[in-house]
């Protein structure tokens, strides 16, 4: 049963200059294209990981999730409720259910807040019973009880992210998106955060959106991977069947470029060129002028998200 449905979305944002010098330079608007057109779902208990390069458009998809941006086309629900919909009760209840886990242990904690009140805010804001609550989760992330009584700039990063972690856990959800909760943490603290995370998830029954750059990452925590480039998905499998066999060019070369155990001292391959301009993406296939393999009909019609043996891509050629 999915939890998590996402139907066709896509974002846009104006990013034009100001009306008067629009005017004067005689420019037309410039509309940014973030998310285009993405669909996916996840089943309860399950761990999503979306990844790609920076600029792809995994932050705007998490955000959308949580509900602090609106798509502008598409519907994003979540246990069944359009997280935009007109019930505005409905909306509310699923709202406690869905927690964020933010990328920067350092900017998403308040500094002037005990950690303990930072903890139990999103319960606070819905009106609901906190004593002990703080004690009880920072235990639970590894940390002491008498942690609550702390600020944040005693904490180390890692220390930090188990604090997101537990102000995360507070409200019981039962959706928690990760945009990139590991990215600023040293190797050796992204294990422990990462398992932690794991344990917490089988504990608990949480359904993650895992968001990364990180592949090596990824295939650690989740049990399906979205491939994401330019805002589009181009590629969905079992980490298992996209590690092993890649269907589309893009997750090709992310995974030549991605180091392995393996391959010490040698270099790795660079992935070539750059990420278009979204605001003036290429015609048909956007990853056309990047491809080793394209052809007249990728330069000229958008492949479409179909279903190929156990995974899901977007690509012409991917037979």
């Amino acid at each position: 049963m999915s939890i998590v449905n996402v139907k066709a979305v896509s974002r846009r944002f104006d990013v034009s200059r100001p009306w008067l010098n629009r005017v004067i330079e005689r420019r037309p608007k410039a509309i940014l294209t973030a998310v285009s057109d993405v669909t996916f779902e996840i089943g309860a208990g399950e761990t999503y990981g979306l990844v790609g390069e920076s600029g792809s458009g995994k932050s705007t998809i998490g955000r959308m999730l949580v509900g602090l941006l609106r798509p502008s086309e598409g519907v994003v629900e979540i246990e069944g409720v359009d997280l935009n919909g007109p019930d505005d009760d409905e909306i509310a209840r699923v709202r406690t259910d869905i927690g964020m886990i933010f990328q920067d242990p350092f900017a998403s904690l308040n500094p002037r807040w005990r950690v303990g009140e930072i903890i139990v805010e999103p319960v606070v804001a819905l009106g609901g019973e906190t004593a002990g609550l703080a004690a009880r989760l920072l235990v639970q992330v590894g940390l002491s009880a008498a942690d609550a009584r702390k600020y944040p700039h005693e904490f180390s990063g890692g220390q930090r992210q188990r604090i997101g972690i537990a102000r995360a856990l507070a409200s019981e959800p039962k959706v928690i998106v990760c945009d990139e909760p590991t990215s600023a943490l040293d190797v050796s603290v992204q294990a422990q955060v990462l398992n932690l995370m794991r344990d917490l998830a089988e504990e608990h029954g949480l359904t993650y959106l895992f968001i990364s750059h990180d592949l090596t990452v990824v295939r650690h925590m989740a049990t399906r991977i979205g491939v994401l480039y330019l805002g589009r998905l181009v590629e969905e499998a079992t980490p298992e069947d996209l590690f092993n066999g890649p269907r589309h060019p893009y997750t090709q070369m992310l995974l030549a470029a991605a180091p392995t155990l393996d391959a010490f001292g040698e270099v790795a391959d660079v992935p070539e060129g750059e990420i278009p301009d979204p605001i003036s993406p290429p015609p048909g296939c956007v990853f056309h002028p990047r491809c080793p393999i394209a052809q007249d009909i990728c330069r000229a019609t958008r492949p479409l998200w179909r279903d190929l043996g156990r995974r899901k891509v977007a690509c012409h050629l991917a037979e």
